[in-house]
């Protein structure tokens, strides 16, 4: 007896259906592999963003009951003395930070750029503080310099130097010394990002320029810092996030932990932590963390528009 055939229609619409079929079990598969993950940034870290959102209008000790505040969280940050030096400090920071930690990768990345004997060994030693203990740095350079013993002010002592600073102990200095260690330990990082930038520029422009009889400072000018402009875009963008945001490198070195920040050292993030977790003022403390996401997203979107404007 001779086999049944199925119509054509009926032969299209059984592929069809097989095809969304496998095409289904194939996203469930590629789900499943995304799941483990967006689970753990969805518990750990969008529903506690979605909530301090929500509790920066919100007053909350983490016992008592919830209760509606408003916009007096912000207001009451507008007059709190605290609050106006972490922000403040927190801008001087990042404008000390950013540009001369730019400046410093950059440079160094040029410099370990060029065929020297030991380059590698140089590169090494210029990323090891970014990848090091932070607790092992912050000790270690608070011995060096220590104002009382430390090297660095024995040899300014025997320079001539008659009043050598207090560095991070000094209120004149703690900031600088901030700055400086900051700089030390990112440029490294951003040495390495230069780098890769640096190897990308095509070195028949630097042959070219060679012919039309362009010195050194002027490749650098016409060549090299054109060519690594989207390089320096992205290093301006995370320093500036990451400058914004400090409070590892403020806790550690001056003395977070024994509670002796002094309102020349205390930043924001330090001073949400403190409301917070010290003082149980969560409210507040949400509300000072949209201030600060606030004031990132701007200027952010400033960096991005200038960056347009100038293509």
């Amino acid at each position: 007896m001779a086999e049944e055939k199925l119509p054509v229609t009926d032969i299209k619409v059984v592929k069809s259906a097989a095809k969304k079929k496998a095409e289904v079990q194939k996203q469930i598969v590629a789900y499943s592999f995304i799941a483990p993950n967006f689970i753990g940034f969805a518990v750990f870290t969008l529903v506690p963003i979605i909530f301090a959102f929500a509790l920066a209008f919100l007053n909350w000790d983490g016992a008592n009951a919830i209760t509606w505040a408003g916009i007096s969280n912000f207001t009451s940050l507008m007059d709190d003395q605290q609050f106006r030096s972490s922000f403040v400090n927190t801008v001087i920071y990042s404008i000390g930070t950013v540009p001369l930690t730019l400046i410093a990768s950059l440079f160094l990345a040029i410099v370990l750029n060029q065929k020297i004997k030991g380059r590698n060994f140089f590169r090494t030693v210029s990323f090891f503080p970014y990848v090091a203990s932070l607790v092992a740095i912050t000790a270690v350079w608070n011995m060096i310099f220590n104002p009382a013993m430390g090297p660095v002010n024995e040899i300014l002592i025997r320079l001539g130097v008659e009043d050598p600073p207090g560095w991070i102990a000094d209120n004149d200095w703690a900031m600088f010394t901030m700055v400086l260690f900051s700089i030390w330990k990112y440029m490294g990082y951003y040495m390495i990002i230069y780098l890769a930038g640096l190897q990308g520029i095509n070195t028949e422009l630097y042959e070219a320029a060679s012919i039309d009889g362009v010195n050194t400072w002027q490749k650098f000018w016409y060549v090299t810092l054109p060519q690594l402009r989207n390089t320096t875009f992205f290093v301006l963008i995370m320093l500036t996030i990451q400058c914004f945001k400090v409070y590892d490198i403020v806790f550690m070195l001056a003395g977070g932990s024994a509670g002796t920040l002094t309102q020349a050292t205390t930043v924001l993030v330090y001073d949400i932590y403190n409301r917070a977790f010290r003082y149980l003022r969560y409210g507040q403390a949400s509300a000072e963390a949209l201030v600060l996401f606030i004031m990132v997203l701007i200027v952010t979107i400033i960096q991005f528009r200038l960056d347009r404007d100038k293509k």
